[in-house]
């Protein structure tokens, strides 16, 4: 492969996953996991986190391909939607790191079909995975050439999988990774990653107000 596009590929990559890693904080679902799963077996629960990483995939994956034809219907530019992304990413920060988050608080219990709701939706896919992946996706249609573009999606749905790879993981070993970082420990990654989504948010709200101005 062409040592630019190597570099493009590894560049979205490792962005995608950093940023949809820290947004989705695997270890701060643990709450919700074990809340939700409470009333299933230990085979039942693990199946029911394959379909919620699975269906997280696909969600996320649709939003990447998809996203620029919404905005175009809806007549959208990037730059709103990355500034609308940031603060969204922003707002889901500031929440927890103040300790407002969804993920601190108590999550409806299910003896059963809990992959999609609350596993998936919100608890992988939620609003600042959503913005985040819309915003990787605008970013891409604005590079020059198709052979760029396709490299870009490639590299931005491994970091999709890869993420959700890493989900599974800490629920398919949620009971020895809690007791491991214990409710204090999960409440310090939990605040940690809010002050880094903020940093996130304030880097894209920055970004979309450059692409904006240009594009007036």
């Amino acid at each position: 492969m062409d040592p630019l596009l190597s570099k493009l590929a590894l560049t979205y990559f490792i962005g995608g996953f950093v940023g949809l890693a820290t947004i989705t904080n695997p270890a701060s679902k643990i709450p919700m996991f074990l809340a939700a799963a409470a009333d299933l077996d230990f085979a039942s629960g693990q199946r029911e986190a394959r379909r919620a990483c699975l269906y997280a995939f696909l969600m996320l994956a649709g939003a990447l391909f998809a996203g620029v034809v919404v905005l175009e219907i809806f007549g959208i530019s990037n730059g709103a939607l990355r500034i609308a992304g940031g603060l969204t990413v922003g707002l889901l920060g500031y929440r927890m790191l103040f300790g407002t988050a969804d993920a601190l608080q108590p999550q409806p219990r299910g003896a059963a079909g809990i992959a999609f709701f609350p596993l998936a939706l919100p608890g992988i896919a939620g609003p600042g995975a959503l913005a985040t992946v819309i915003g990787v996706s605008t970013e891409i249609a604005e590079l020059e050439s198709g052979g760029q573009r396709v490299v870009a999606y490639v590299a931005t749905v491994a970091s999709i999988a890869a993420t959700c790879l890493l989900v599974w993981a800490v629920f398919r070993s949620v009971r020895w990774v809690s007791r491991c970082l214990g409710s204090e420990g999960i409440n310090a990654i939990t605040r940690l990653t809010g002050f880094l989504l903020i940093c996130i948010g304030v880097q894209f709200v920055g970004s979309g107000i450059r692409s904006f101005v240009a594009g007036a």
